[in-house]
């Protein structure tokens, strides 16, 4: 079920809380017992946690401003504060990580000096391990379910939380056993492991803010569904970008050319509800019609008249042809660098098939001193 705004922001809020609590207890703890303990992987994931505490903060902030409505200053909505704090989440890691590596190579140079860590130390990076991996598990399931890349974001931060107390808890346990030097190399690895997330985190948001497009995969989907709707020739320009849980889209579709603009219309109408229905990550698109594929024609009508300019100047032409004052209804066509037109008369001015014929050269003859118009059609009603 698509949860609105209020819901999703709800659900997010509700989710980063409980990380926010469970990080601030933990990196205490962490900074704490690896400062008492001697265990410099364990302070090592206690920043890490505290840079989790950070992101949980920034989360919230950035939920309470993705979440508002479309206005007339953000027509499109606020989904790119999401990508915004994520870059800004991004960078944190990073430094995090470099600060915890440089230290870590540190104490590795000079690991005469390392002391062994403490019992405690060992029990703490367990419990860290279970507590961040059900934090992982909740939020990655609420990320889900309001579709927001931000919380995924977060709950992968919080698995590499996990993941780095499993690395702690080992090389803890190798130092009390006698290897002290792998409580600084667990450090290293926690710092290595820190910066990739960043870098993936950062590379991903910045793809989003220069407005890369969906995977080709999505696309060549969402070609099979814009073809399967009905009175849809053929498809052209389709054309996507990614903006925080949603993205937007348009595409040219080429459809009959003497289809009235209603029709059409209604034609762009069921592509538009057809790839919304089908596709979750899209929440708006513009449907361009076209009566011919302007992409690939050779003869462009953008230099042609409008409605307006030719009449004005056949008015002047058909002068000479009494007929012509009966005209009903003129339709023009804009195709392959022409206008054609069709001209509706009444039956009562002809009396005879060649009266017909007849008047169709002389209107024919006039029209076409008009050097953009194209075929000329005469109908009777």
């Amino acid at each position: 079920m698509e949860l609105d705004r209020h819901q999703r922001k709800n659900a997010m809020d509700k989710a980063t809380w409980w990380g926010l609590i469970v990080n601030l207890l933990l990196s205490i703890g962490k900074l704490l017992i690896g400062f008492i303990g001697h265990s410099q992987a364990l302070i090592a994931d206690g920043l890490h946690s505290l840079s989790d505490l950070v992101s949980d903060g920034m989360v919230l902030l950035a939920s309470h401003h993705s979440n508002i409505d479309a206005d007339e200053d953000h027509p499109y909505g606020h989904a790119r504060y999401e990508t915004f704090a994520t870059i800004t989440l991004a960078v944190l890691l990073s430094v995090v990580g470099i600060g915890i590596g440089i230290d870590a190579v540190d104490r590795l140079i000079d690991y005469q000096n390392i002391a062994t860590p403490t019992q405690f130390t060992l029990i703490v990076a367990g419990l860290s391990i279970i507590s961040k991996e059900i934090l992982y598990q909740y939020t990655m399931l609420v990320a889900h379910q309001v579709k927001s890349k931000l919380l995924e974001a977060n709950a992968w931060h919080h698995r590499s939380d996990a993941i780095s107390s499993i690395i702690v808890f080992a090389g803890i346990a190798g130092a009390i056993w006698g290897y002290p030097l792998l409580d600084s190399i667990a450090a290293i690895i926690v710092a290595l492991m820190i910066c990739k997330i960043g870098w993936d985190l950062g590379h991903q948001s910045f793809q989003e803010l220069v407005d890369t497009g969906l995977e080709p995969e999505t696309l060549h989907a969402m070609e099979a569904v814009i073809l399967s709707v009905d009175g849809v020739n053929q498809m052209h320009m389709l054309r996507t970008r990614k903006m925080g849980h949603s993205a937007l889209a348009d595409v040219h579709i080429l459809v009959s050319p003497r289809i009235s603009v209603s029709e059409g219309h209604q034609i762009s109408e069921a592509v538009e509800m057809a790839l919304i229905n089908q596709f979750d990550e899209i929440n708006d698109i513009t449907v361009h019609i076209d009566p011919e594929d302007d992409e690939h024609t050779e003869n462009s009508c953008r230099h042609l008249p409008l409605r307006a300019d030719v009449l004005s100047r056949l008015e002047t032409y058909w002068q000479t042809i009494p007929e012509m004052q009966n005209l009903l209804h003129t339709t023009l066509h804009y195709l392959d660098g022409s206008i054609n037109i069709e001209l509706v008369l009444p039956l009562k001015i002809i009396q005879s098939e060649k009266e017909a014929s007849q008047l169709k050269q002389q209107v024919e003859k006039a029209t076409k001193k008009l050097e953009c118009i194209g075929s000329v059609r005469i109908l009777y009603e």
